[in-house]
C-alpha cells in the first residue's frame, strides 16, 4: 500500500529536511550523517528500495504496473563547501568553516521529495533510480555513480542545479555543452637556495613563476573557449636573507571540451619544461579536481523543456553554457541525459558567494520537472 502524502504537510517536511541538511553540512567525501538523514527520510516516507554504496546511495522505485519503458535516473549531490556561514539563518551551519553555499542541500531535498511522490503518481510506469551522490565539489563523486549507471539498463539520466541571475522558478536547459571541463594544475619548480646577497650562487625559480603567470594571459588571449586562471603563486618565506630555491604556481584550467582542456594542459606543461631548462630548474606537476565537460543530449534537453511547460513553468533561453564545472559530465559520457537549471531570482546571490542560501521557493519546481520526466515514456530507439 502506497504512503499518501498531504501536499501542504509534505512541503513543510521537505523544507524542514532542507534546513536540517543545511544546519549540519559535511565536506566532500564525508557526507556520512547527510546520507543517513536522507536514507531515514526515504525509509519513513516511502517503500522505495535503498541500496547503500558506501559514500553514496540510491533509491529504486519499481512501479506495480509497468509500461515496459527503460529505467530513468535522477541525481542529486550532497556535499557542502569549505566556507563559513556569514549570514544569519535560524538553520545556519553548526560546523565551523563548512556551509551549504552551493545549494546541494536543496538538490538532495528535491530528490527526497521525488521519492515521496513517486508512489502516488500513477502516471509513472517505469523504474526510477534516485542517485544521491557524494563529492561533487571535488569532482570525485560522479564517476563511481556513472560507472554504476553503465552497469544497469538505465536509458537516460537527469540532474538539476539552482542558478541565480534568472527569474525565480524559470527553467533553463542547453541543447549541448552546458558546463565546462576543468581541472587544477600545480606546477612546482625546484632550483637551489642561496644567500640573498649572492643569489647568483643559487637557482631561484621566481623568473619561471612570473613567466608562467604571463603565459596564462597569452593562453586566454589565443582562444575564447579556454580559460587559464592563476589561483596561487608561492615562493620563499619572506626571509630577507634567503634567495629561495623552490616555488610553485597553481592554475585552474577551464575549456569547452575535454580535448581543448587536455591541449591547454599539454601547452602549460611544455612551457614549464622549457622555462625549467632555461633557468636550470627541475619541474613537477600535480593535478586536482578533474571535471569532464557536461554535454546535454539535445533530445533530453527537449524533454526537459516539454516537462517544464507541461508543469506550468516558463523556459528561459541560455545563450551560453554556465562556465563553472559539474561532475555530472561523467554521466552524460555514458548515457543520454541533461542538466537543467531552476532560477533562484534575478538578484539572488550566486552559488559560492558568502550571502548565498538555497531558495526554498524553487523546491516544488525541480520536483515537478523530475516527476514529469518520469511520467513521459522514454522513446524507443
Amino acid at each position: 500500500m502506497n504512503r499518501k502524502h498531504n501536499m501542504d504537510d509534505l512541503w513543510k517536511t521537505i523544507t524542514a529536511l532542507r534546513h536540517e541538511l543545511h544546519k549540519y553540512p559535511e565536506l566532500s567525501g564525508q557526507e556520512f550523517q547527510t546520507k543517513e538523514r536522507l536514507k531515514s527520510f526515504i525509509c519513513t516516507n516511502t517503500h522505495l528500495k535503498i541500496t547503500d554504496k558506501g559514500t553514496w546511495f540510491y533509491a529504486l522505485y519499481e512501479p506495480k504496473i509497468s509500461n515496459g519503458a527503460s529505467p530513468i535516473a535522477f541525481r542529486a549531490d550532497m556535499d557542502a563547501l569549505p566556507m563559513p556561514e556569514t549570514i544569519s539563518l535560524p538553520y545556519g551551519s553548526t560546523k565551523p568553516n563548512i556551509a551549504h553555499k552551493c545549494g546541494h542541500d536543496g538538490h538532495s531535498a528535491v530528490l527526497a521529495a521525488v521519492a515521496a511522490l513517486l508512489e502516488q503518481d500513477s502516471a509513472v510506469r517505469r523504474p526510477v533510480y534516485l542517485i544521491f551522490q557524494s563529492a561533487e565539489e571535488t569532482g570525485r563523486g560522479g564517476k563511481p555513480c556513472a560507472d554504476f549507471v553503465k552497469e544497469t539498463d538505465i536509458s537516460e539520466v537527469y540532474a538539476f542545479h539552482n542558478l541565480s541571475g534568472y527569474p525565480e522558478n524559470a527553467v533553463m536547459v542547453c541543447d549541448r555543452l552546458t558546463q565546462c571541463a576543468s581541472k587544477g594544475l600545480l606546477v612546482q619548480f625546484t632550483g637551489e637556495s642561496a644567500h640573498a646577497g649572492t643569489p647568483e650562487n643559487g637557482r631561484n625559480p621566481a623568473s619561471a613563476l612570473g613567466s608562467m603567470a604571463l603565459y596564462a594571459e597569452t593562453v586566454n588571449k589565443k582562444s575564447s573557449s579556454c580559460l587559464c586562471t592563476v589561483v596561487s603563486i608561492q615562493e620563499g618565506s619572506r626571509d630577507f636573507g634567503i634567495s629561495p630555491g623552490q616555488g610553485d604556481i597553481a592554475f585552474t584550467l577551464r575549456a569547452e571540451s575535454d580535448d581543448a582542456l587536455n591541449n591547454m594542459d599539454l601547452a602549460l606543461r611544455a612551457q614549464a619544461e622549457k622555462l625549467a631548462d632555461k633557468y636550470g630548474l627541475t619541474v613537477a606537476f600535480e593535478e586536482f579536481d578533474p571535471f569532464p565537460a557536461t554535454v546535454n543530449h539535445p533530445r533530453c534537453a527537449e524533454k526537459v523543456r516539454k516537462a517544464a511547460l507541461e508543469s506550468g513553468f516558463s523556459c528561459v533561453n541560455m545563450d551560453q553554457p554556465w562556465r563553472p564545472s559539474e561532475d555530472f559530465g561523467w554521466y552524460t559520457k555514458i548515457r543520454p541525459g541533461a542538466m537543467f537549471y531552476v532560477g533562484n531570482g534575478i538578484n539572488w546571490p550566486m552559488p559560492h558567494q558568502p550571502a548565498y542560501d538555497f531558495n526554498d521557493h524553487i523546491l516544488h519546481t525541480a520536483v515537478a520537472v523530475f516527476l514529469k520526466l518520469a511520467e513521459n515514456e522514454a522513446r524507443k530507439e
